[in-house]
């Protein structure tokens, strides 16, 4: 396939971009800054100086796209609004319309439901995480509300505390639902995920939770 994958120069778009590349795909990389991403070279490797939350700087590297992954996420503090996923959302919907790109998957997080949580985690833990994350939380429900208004065959993704570790390849999803009693999973395992679900029509348009 060829994908486009949307904040590759975070800690989640890294792993796709390199897992992509490794599992044969050609991927045109979206940064900000291509010195500060530190992809590196690979002859299937397209990296591109875009602003992912302006259609019209992401169209090029959308253009001739099989699918987008998307690992934007807010950077700073958490005290102050963000709308950096909501935007990205929007950018990414109006530049696929344009290119005729239909396929995307994007990571939200498990603070946006309860649903399937346990007494502990949606009694306890979870009132606290809404509390402290309200502002990534919000902004991930906006993105989730965008893409399900999009039309396009969408999945979204939502891990619960990431954490650097290699990839496992041992974590569980379920679909429209938390899983239960995860608590945390390693970006690249979010990355894996995210290529696992990319070419499955049974989750288009479906909210997945990843967690071990």
């Amino acid at each position: 396939m060829r994908i486009t994958v949307l904040g590759a120069g975070g800690g989640v778009g890294r792993e796709m971009v390199a897992q992509a590349l490794a599992a044969g795909h050609e991927v045109t990389a979206v940064v900000r800054d291509r010195v500060r991403a530190r992809l590196g070279g690979h002859d299937r490797l397209d990296v591109a100086v875009a602003d992912a939350l302006d259609p019209a700087s992401l169209l090029p590297a959308v253009k001739g796209a099989d699918a987008v992954l998307s690992a934007l996420g807010g950077r700073g503090g958490l005290s102050e609004p963000t709308t950096v996923c909501e935007r990205g959302a929007r950018a990414a919907v109006e530049a696929m319309r344009t290119a005729e790109v239909r396929r995307i998957v994007a990571i939200s997080a498990a603070t946006v439901t309860a649903e399937g949580d346990g007494p502990f985690t949606r009694l306890v833990v979870k009132p606290v995480l809404t509390r402290v994350l309200r502002h990534p939380r919000a902004d991930s429900i906006r993105m989730e509300e965008v893409l399900a208004g999009s039309g396009l065959d969408w999945t979204v993704l939502r891990p619960p505390m990431l954490l650097d570790r290699p990839r496992t390849g041992r974590y569980r999803m379920r679909d429209g639902a938390n899983v239960r009693g995860g608590l945390r999973i390693g970006r690249a395992d979010v990355a894996d995920a995210a290529l696992a679900v990319l070419p499955d029509p049974a989750r288009f348009r479906t909210a997945v939770g990843v967690a071990y």
